[in-house]
Formats: C-alpha cells, structure tokens, sequence
C-alpha cells in the first residue's frame, strides 16, 4: 500500500483533498498532519476519521526533529504539501510566524523528502500547493500565467514565493520530483470565516456589518474548493515533473459586486426582503498592500490534464451557503473563543 502525506488536511482546502483521496484510493494509505491551530479543525473531516486507509497525525511542521522522525518511520512516495498559513491580514499583523511555517516548515518537509530518498525519486513525487498571490497585483487586463514574474505585496505572499523557490531549488539541485500549483481565492464548505465569503455568510445570519475594504472594486478570480481538489488530484497523479500548473476558475468577480449577489441570494435563504442584507455593508479603512486584481489563466492544467471548473459561480456559491446554513452548530463552534477576539481587533 503506497504511504501518502498530506499536510494540512484538517483545514478548508487540505480536508476536500483528503477526503477525495481517502475513498478514491483505497490502495493509499493517506496520513493527514495537521497542527490543528485556528484553522485547523477535525470536525471537517470526521467522516473519514474511521476509515482503514486513514491515519490522523497532530505535528507541526516547523519542527524539524518530529518530520525527521516521521519520515524515518513512514515510506512517504508522495506528499501534498498544503499546511501554511494563509490569510494575509493576519501576516501584517505577524510576519513571522507567516516565515517560520511557511518557509522553515517547507524546507523541513523538502529535507526530510530528500534525505528519506537519497536520489532514489523513482515513483515519488513531491507537491506544492501555492496562491496566485505570488504573481503580484494586476492592472484592469490581462491574467496571471506560469511565467509571470513573482512580484509579492504582503508578508503572506512573500512567504509563499520563497518557498516557492525553495521547492524549485531542490528539483534542480537535488533532482527532487516536485510539481507545483498556484491557485485562486477558493470557497466552498468548511471555509473557516475569517475569509469574504464565510465571513459575510455567518455576518448576515447573526445581522452584523459586512466590512468591505476601501471601495470594494479589488478583483479577484474565485474557484469552488471541490474542482480544486479534483484539479489537484490530476495535477499529483497525471501532471509532468518540476512543472507549474495554474488553477483558476475562469471567474473574475468584484468585491462589492460578489457581496451584492451574495446579501441577494441569502435574503431569498433566509426569507428576508430582497436588499435587508445589502444595508449591512460598511466601507472600512483598506489594509496595507492590498493588491487591486488577480486574474488566473488556466489554460495550461485545462489543456495538458483535461481539468475545468465542473459548476458556475452562481451554483458553487449557492451550495456553499446551503452548507453554511445546514451547518450553524459547525459555524457556532469555530467563531467562538479566540476567533471573537481576533474579529473584534480587526474589524472593530
């Protein structure tokens, strides 16, 4: 049975990843490493917690000592590489702890790979999962592709293109087998509400403000997170070693126009008069580095590996407030404690 790592995968993305992984493949032994800090939570992937192929490990990947240990212990052939720390507001407010998981934590991870293997590569792959974010900020056209120059604006995005390099590096110095996507904002169930779209789902349920930065013209391509689980899924069995892939939706909205169709389709959920949620939205003070548009092309995975968005926005985005809404126990539990406080700094 292959042995397979997945970091991160009781977080939003990291958990439809395993989850697809663990019942497609029952020939895959899937060990899911997950710190469990804010965003981690394993009520995301309590479905699977008792299936045989399944293994939950709690570990940090900054400590490098418990990866060696790991590795040594386990025949990793692949890992999927998602444990990171992703929201940008938090990494103006703490860059460190953005460098220490995102960069130390990567190569941690690429040593442990590489010395686990010692140039045996035959069969292993090694994948990177990234952010669009790297690429900078766009003017009104034109659209990020796998050449685009990096060009990061804030200490998230910066740390994701270091270790960008850093897994780049090692393919070339070490032949390391590596593959590596960057992707767009997702959405979807399970999306811890410090985000646009969980956080005015959960604002508009408990009627409080829905803070929009500056004048909500930022642009920003969006991709539902199950087409990103199956995009990676071809990307790790299917996709072309020290090859980048972009994964995007195709799906340019902005803010303020995706807040209107949001405020509308969730006054129709919760039988409200059409504009009741709108009067909610309040213009805040923009934040530091605030890249005015991303836009991804992905012409390249829907060419070589044959993936594309499967819905439209308008019906990812009404299957993620349905879960929401069938899911508040699940909402109430994550906004609770820490989250409040953090809520109450940023946004008051």
């Amino acid at each position: 049975m292959k042995q397979i790592l997945i970091t991160g995968g009781a977080g939003f993305i990291g958990s439809h990843v395993v989850r697809r992984f663990v019942k497609k493949y029952p020939n895959y032994h899937i060990f899911n490493l997950d710190a469990l800090t804010y965003a981690g939570n394993l009520e995301n992937i309590a479905d699977i917690e008792k299936e045989p192929n399944y293994t939950f490990i709690k570990g940090d990947i900054v400590d490098a000592d418990f990866i060696n240990d790991l590795f040594a212990k386990h025949q990793f052939e692949g890992v999927l590489h998602l444990a990171a720390e992703s929201h940008v507001d938090r990494s103006i407010t703490d860059p460190l702890a953005f460098v220490k998981t995102n960069v130390i934590g990567t190569m941690n991870l690429l040593n442990a790979f590489k010395e686990k293997w010692k140039g045996n590569f035959e069969g292993k792959r090694f994948y990177h999962i990234s952010t669009d974010e790297v690429y900078g900020s766009l003017g009104a056209e034109g659209l990020f592709t796998e050449t685009t120059p990096y060009d990061p604006n804030s200490p998230y995005s910066a740390s994701k293109a270091s270790s960008d390099h850093f897994v780049r590096a090692y393919g070339e110095t070490y032949g390391l087998p590596y593959v590596l996507t960057n992707c767009s904002n997702n959405y979807g169930p399970n999306h811890f509400p410090e985000k646009l779209i969980p956080l005015f789902i959960n604002n508009i349920i408990n009627n409080k403000a829905l803070p929009v930065y500056g004048d909500g013209n930022y642009t920003r391509d969006w991709l539902f997170v199950e087409d990103h689980a199956v995009a990676i899924d071809l990307v790790f069995h299917k996709g072309n070693n020290h090859e980048t892939y972009n994964i995007g939706g195709f799906n340019e909205w902005k803010n303020i126009d995706l807040v209107r169709l949001l405020c509308k389709i969730m006054d129709s959920k919760l039988g409200r008069e059409e504009g009741t949620s709108e009067k909610l939205i309040t213009y805040v003070k923009d934040r530091p580095g605030h890249d005015l548009r991303y836009a991804i092309d992905a012409s390249k995975i829907n060419k070589e590996l044959g993936w594309k968005p499967s819905v439209t926005f308008e019906q990812g985005l009404e299957r993620t407030i349905d879960w929401y809404l069938s899911n508040e126990d699940w909402l109430k539990n994550v906004t609770s404690g820490e989250y409040s406080k953090y809520y109450e700094k940023q946004y008051s």
